[in-house]
């Protein structure tokens, strides 16, 4: 299985910007559970925190489908690079002002500037596009292995950002993760001979990517998604904190990401026959299914943890088709700007399942607050199942192929795929 994957790292550049990347993706998952820990700690309001996350969140969706947009026409290296700098400096601010007990309203103000940043993600996916353009078999495995990478992020980052940030000062995870975030960025951005060329104006197509038909579908399911991921992850600091056990927090936040990165492994190394909206939407309804044991094991850590394992192993696949589908609805010069359009729903989804379950932690207490992530998951099935059949008719009116490319990029000869991966 990990064979497939292997022949991805022969792309002159290939193993520096996947590095870089992976190092500013460890570090803005840390963001969120870092903040979380931060000032719940100093502020003892499980509510204030999770208001200030998705401020934050809100920012960087907002303004993500701009950024990408810009990225799209003057570069990557030309607008990742200072927007690290500026979101490095402002945490700098916001790590300085919740140590010295400033007015909470400095905290939402700092984080919510530093969330405008360039995606890292959807940069590294645009690379490979560049690298593997006519060969869609690789391609799929490339654009599979990119999820696994967020996946593991997301298993090392909530480790890393609770053990430090409770081990030592509150806002230690916030401070290895700025500077780990502008490291990962300056080493990512440094690989140039895999950057994407900037597509001349004249040859963009005209409007923006939202419009394009089925994508704000696509948006509005991940939207549901990201409700889960940020009710799942609020919800589960917060039982952790009222058992006296903080440390579980990120052993059960560690096992969702495991499951979801094995099974984005196996997604990736397999050939499917079966269309791109119909996995969609067995996606979501595994997710459902498997979300739904998590009410009933949340009283009892040990058993949580495996629930919550054997519960991720349907999102990787999940949100792998989700990118596949943007690539596929937009033309090859909005590819960054619709990729950003489907994250963004994704973060505005995450900012809101962190707000609405601090409130429901508040009000329902920690266990009956994980209705927050399993009622999300019954809003990302039914946009599924209501919009498949839109979905369908926009896949079968484009001619843009299931992952659509940039450029050619002749350094690396592309074999032909056996058959196509839909």
């Amino acid at each position: 299985m990990l064979g497939a994957y292997r022949p991805l790292f022969s792309a002159p550049g290939a193993r520096r910007f996947v590095l870089g990347s992976a190092l500013g993706r460890i570090a803005v998952a840390m963001f969120g559970v870092s903040t979380v820990v931060m000032v719940s700690r100093r502020e003892g309001s499980f509510a204030l925190a999770g208001a200030v996350s998705a401020v934050g969140l809100f920012v960087f969706a907002v303004s993500a489908p701009v950024i990408g947009g810009l990225v799209d026409r003057h570069g990557q290296r030309r607008i990742a690079v200072p927007l690290a700098v500026f979101s490095t400096a402002v945490l700098a601010v916001l790590i300085v002002c919740s140590a010295n007990g400033a007015p909470a309203w400095t905290l939402f103000v700092t984080y919510a500037a530093s969330g405008v940043v360039a995606s890292l993600g959807t940069m590294s996916r645009a690379r490979w596009n560049r690298i593997y353009r006519d060969d869609e078999e690789r391609l799929h495995v490339a654009m599979s292995f990119e999820q696994v990478l967020d996946e593991l992020t997301f298993v090392i980052a909530p480790v890393i950002a609770v053990l430090t940030s409770t081990t030592f000062w509150p806002e230690t995870g916030l401070t290895i993760a700025a500077v780990v975030f502008l490291a990962g960025t300056l080493l990512f951005c440094s690989a140039r001979d895999s950057e994407p060329p900037v597509v001349p104006h004249a040859e963009r197509p005209g409007g923006v990517a939202v419009t394009r038909p089925g994508l704000l579908l696509v948006a509005a399911a991940m939207t549901f998604t990201g409700i889960l991921f940020g009710g799942n992850e609020v919800v589960t600091v917060a039982v952790a904190q009222v058992d006296g056990q903080e440390a579980w927090a990120s052993v059960v936040l560690g096992l969702f990401a495991l499951g979801s990165a094995v099974s984005g492994l196996v997604f990736g190394a397999r050939r499917f026959r079966s269309s791109i909206v119909r996995r969609l939407v067995v996606g979501v309804l595994l997710m459902f299914l498997l979300e739904l044991p998590v009410l009933l094991a949340a009283g009892h850590l040990p058993v949580l943890a495996g629930v919550m394992l054997v519960a991720g192993c349907a999102t990787a696949p999940t949100l792998i088709t989700s990118m596949a589908l943007a690539q596929r609805l937009v033309p090859v010069a909005m590819l960054n700007e619709g990729m950003t359009v489907v994250l963004t729903g994704l973060v505005v989804g995450v900012s809101a399942g962190s707000a609405i379950s601090g409130v429901a932690i508040e009000t329902l207490g920690p266990t009956r607050a994980y209705a927050v992530p399993v009622l999300a998951s019954v809003g990302a099935l039914l946009v599924a199942l209501a919009g498949a059949r839109a979905l369908a008719r926009a896949v079968a009116g484009t001619e843009v192929p299931d992952t659509p490319v940039q450029t050619s990029y002749d350094v690396v000869p592309a074999a032909p795929a056996d058959r196509p991966v839909d």
